[in-house]
């Protein structure tokens, strides 16, 4: 499970608990979000680092992964595909067009100076406002209550080396249109719009891919209605996993 930005492996925790009792659950922290990271890493060490665990467990696996996670799979599944017996992206934050940062990087440029000034809040506001795409009021209330949890506070500068990462990797469409791995693209019926237009640019080179959206859910549907993330997860296994 290759959880999304802002976040570590517990983010898969309510969905991974739907899972376990009858299948092994890996939920690792993402490399880019990891303490004792260092630098910033690109979406190819991230890669590298989620195939190594991939190999380490043996068997054949079925990979989930949200938003920046879920370009993280496909990567994977571009990189390595006898390794994945099937997948579930979540609304992948893939860009398809302009960087999701913003001609000339505007977006982060505003974020960066906002953490150097010491306003973590405003650096978040800025990324859910203009990236995600969440209304301003509630773009404001999102990050000034995040950044007041310690734990989601060192997260936040390492959520702006996420988004830069996901820019430099750059349109990858080419790329996925080779993926013949079973795979599910998965989206919320009340996620920001421009979500669902990134969903549409990758079913459109994945033909053999099958979109599912859940009726009343949006990108927090893990958190909220981890049931129904579960549940197509589980239905995808139950067709490639033996036994």
């Amino acid at each position: 499970m290759v959880h999304p930005g802002l976040s570590d492996g517990r983010r898969c925790g309510k969905v991974a608990a739907l899972l376990s009792g009858r299948y092994r659950v890996l939920r690792p922290d993402r490399l880019q979000y990891r303490p004792d990271r260092g630098a910033a890493v690109q979406v190819e060490q991230e890669v590298e680092d989620l195939l190594a665990l991939v190999r380490s467990a043996g068997g054949p696996v079925v990979l989930y992964g949200h938003s920046s996670g879920g370009v993280v799979a496909l990567e994977a599944l571009v990189a390595s595909p006898s390794s994945f017996a099937g997948a579930v992206i979540f609304e992948p934050s893939a860009v398809i067009g302009p960087p999701l940062s913003g001609e000339g990087g505007e977006v982060l440029r505003r974020a960066r100076a906002a953490m150097a000034s010491g306003r973590p809040g405003r650096a978040l506001t800025v990324f859910i406002r203009d990236t995600v795409g969440l209304p301003g009021r509630q773009a404001w209330l999102a990050g000034a209550i995040t950044a007041l949890v310690p734990r989601y506070r060192r997260l936040i500068p390492r959520q702006l080396d996420d988004l830069e990462a996901m820019d430099r990797l750059g349109v990858r469409l080419d790329a996925y249109a080779a993926i013949e791995v079973p795979t599910v693209l998965l989206g919320g019926e009340r996620s920001p719009a421009h979500l669902a237009e990134r969903l549409d640019a990758v079913q459109r080179v994945m033909p053999r891919a099958e979109r599912v959206v859940l009726a009343g859910c949006d990108h927090g549907a893990d958190l909220k209605k981890p049931a129904e993330v579960a549940r197509v997860i589980r239905e995808l296994a139950e067709k490639v996993l033996p036994g």
